[in-house]
């Protein structure tokens, strides 16, 4: 099965035989592991708990007096007030927070809980992340590793780099594999670092450089590399969360010697084994192998086996009323429309007929009739005029063309 993974250029060094092809080692499959930045960053939060220093408060601060509480009726507050006299001190509140010289609220104790447990099957979780994720290079330049000039990712040098004495010789070897810019980086960052920490033996702070993995205990290259800024040592066998995603930020730039590089099947397992070194250890599979799942869905070979989808999609029809929707009724009761117009053409014919009626007693009146009635009028009105004695009918009787 190693054979059938992609395979990793072995980078030769300047002391190295010369040979005729260029040697390549199979990728372990502790580089194609599932990428957990969550619990990278939980794991790394917690572990860095570890190396904390209890730090407390005097138990003694802010009680160090005989005061007392003058009590009530003296026209002051109840806070205890230092004794004595002659002096600005006495009659001063003493022992709480809000007072001068008085001790800190809820005091720190050393018995806070400083450590965290953190599961072993999350820790190596954690580690196999971040080490899948310095094989990817996107990840590598995202965290602000200069890797422009590195042949390839991962990067793996010759076992003769674990023999390396001299830290100018080391100087050379990361030259010559392009690393030596990304130690510059760091090198370049150095900064005084701001607030109290100054003053507590952390004066400087720098970015990080390259991350060497040997594999022999005891190696030289410890001591080469160890002077170079930003550049870390750290054993395969022994590996840190805490070098390989520094602030929990993954894709830390790694430089693997060969035989480390080895050693991952056997540490960390494969997928079709358990690890040697670490009791009943597997690997963490990824739930999709492509997780580019709109890919998958819409392949031919998937498209050709599923169900064709249904377009026509029905809707609950809404309820209406058959008193006030004629096609509503006409599916209840299809005589309705029957029924409407002869109930129509009937009230026509009524209206018709009604008319018909009241033109009948509507007779024509003749020129001669419309004279003599309005000749009858005047009269009448006339005879009421001349019986009254109210003045107010003289416009009224003006209006007639009577005259009184």
């Amino acid at each position: 099965m190693a054979a059938a993974r992609p395979l990793v250029t072995v980078q030769s060094l300047e002391g190295d035989m010369a040979t005729d092809a260029t040697p390549t080692v199979a990728l372990p499959d502790v580089m194609k592991a599932s990428i957990r930045p969550d619990i990278v960053n939980f794991v790394h939060s917690n572990i860095s708990k570890n190396s904390r220093q209890p730090y407390a408060v005097s138990k003694k601060a802010g009680h160090q007096t005989s005061a007392e509480s003058w009590g009530t009726g003296r026209a002051v507050s109840r806070i205890p007030r230092v004794p004595g006299g002659g002096t600005h001190r006495a009659g001063q509140g003493a022992f709480g927070n809000m007072c001068r010289g008085g001790r800190m609220f809820a005091p720190t104790k050393i018995w806070r809980r400083w450590h965290r447990k953190i599961n072993v099957n999350q820790k190596r979780y954690a580690i196999v992340s971040a080490i899948a994720a310095s094989a990817i290079p996107s990840l590598v330049m995202a965290r602000g590793h200069k890797i422009e000039t590195v042949p390839e990712m991962p990067l793996v040098v010759s076992d003769s780099a674990e023999g390396v004495e001299k830290t100018s010789a080391a100087l050379k070897v990361l030259k010559q594999i392009g690393a030596y810019t990304d130690s510059e980086k760091a090198k370049d960052s150095q900064a005084i670092r701001p607030g109290k920490g100054k003053a507590r033996n952390r004066r400087y702070i720098s970015r990080k450089g390259p991350l060497i993995v040997y594999s022999t205990e005891g190696a030289k290259l410890v001591k080469a590399f160890r002077n170079i800024p930003g550049v870390e040592v750290a054993n395969v066998e022994r590996l840190n969360l805490l070098k390989l995603a520094p602030g929990g930020h993954l894709g830390r730039f790694v430089i693997w010697t060969k035989s480390a590089f080895e050693k991952l099947d056997s540490i960390y397992g494969t997928f079709e084994k358990g690890s040697e070194k670490k009791n009943a250890y597997v690997l963490p599979r990824a739930k999709m192998v492509n997780a580019d799942l709109a890919r998958i869905i819409n392949s031919d070979e998937v498209q050709s086996v599923v169900r064709p989808i249904k377009k026509e999609v029905k809707r609950a029809p809404m309820k209406k009323n058959p008193l006030k929707n004629l096609n509503t009724m006409l599916r209840l009761n299809p005589y309705a429309k029957t029924a409407r117009r002869m109930s129509l053409l009937a009230e026509a014919q009524r209206v018709k007929a009604k008319k018909e009626k009241l033109d009948k007693k509507r007779k024509p009146v003749s020129k001669e009739e419309a004279t003599a009635i309005k000749a009858a009028g005047k009269a009448w009105y006339q005879t009421m005029i001349s019986d009254s004695d109210y003045t107010e009918f003289e416009n009224f009787s003006k209006w007639l063309g009577v005259s009184q």
